[in-house]
């Protein structure tokens, strides 16, 4: 298995029905995507780990999402993708999400089937409020206005300082991201926003719909920015209800 997978669950290929790779947020990791597996029994789940964090800790952090991509999109070609298979991006995994889909449509590999893109603005939005740029001190209280990164790490010195630079490369990758090409990927896209998201407007997810050759919907979560941890219930329950409509949607076309 590639250093970039972490598998989810242990279901074998021959017996699932459908894949999904989760892409974290900045800071993230598989960490708190551990649990997911066990909601997923038809799914195969696959959590892509960044370098700079967790397993990967001694490599350094990549802040050029084209790089990251890059070798994303390598290491994906590897899986043979016999079931149909979806995204699932949050926050930066949004952004890495919709560059590789875009790399994957101009290749000869099967397109995702669908894009899951959770607490992400559309690509002609930019971050209005960065922080990737700010000094220590200042970075640190950004980070803990998005509420991402525990606080017994924000509140140790010495902790923090080691997780610092991994930090500031995602939010480099994260806030410095903007494309207004309207390039269009060839999957449908469920996006996802918390009710009390005060990072990103409605507006922002809305314009998805101008990325996508097939359908767009959107739901609230409840929650802030990083509801994908504080309702991951609710969360799972749209990917696995997306992916339901969309593979009856297969059978029956």
């Amino acid at each position: 298995m590639s250093k970039w997978f972490i598998e989810g669950n242990e279901i074998e290929d021959g017996e699932t029905k459908n894949t999904i790779f989760i892409f974290p947020y900045a800071g993230g990791g598989v960490a708190p995507f551990r649990k997911w597996g066990e909601f997923f029994k038809d799914s195969k789940l696959y959590i892509v780990q960044y370098p700079g964090r967790e397993n990967r800790f001694p490599e350094k952090a990549i802040d050029d999402i084209n790089e990251l991509v890059g070798e994303l999109f390598e290491a994906i070609r590897m899986f043979d993708f016999k079931v149909p298979y979806y995204f699932f991006g949050h926050s930066m995994g949004t952004k890495v999400v919709y560059e590789l889909a875009l790399k994957i449509k101009e290749s000869d590999l099967v397109n995702p089937n669908g894009v899951i893109i959770s607490a992400g603005r559309a690509p002609c939005f930019k971050a209005p409020n960065p922080i990737y740029n700010l000094d220590d001190e200042n970075f640190i209280e950004g980070l803990r206005r998005y509420e991402g990164t525990p606080i017994e790490i924000l509140d140790n010195k010495e902790l923090i300082n080691i997780f610092l630079p991994t930090l500031r490369a995602d939010f480099t990758i994260d806030e410095n991201y903007l494309d207004q090409n309207y390039k269009k990927i060839d999957s449908d896209i469920l996006g996802l926003m918390g009710d009390a998201d005060q990072e990103m407007s409605l507006e922002e997810l809305q314009k998805w719909q101008d990325y996508t050759t097939r359908k767009f919907t959107y739901r609230y979560i409840e929650g802030k920015h990083m509801f994908v941890n504080t309702s991951s219930n609710d969360v799972i329950k749209e990917i696995k209800k997306f992916i339901e409509i969309n593979e009856d949607k297969r059978i029956y076309n």
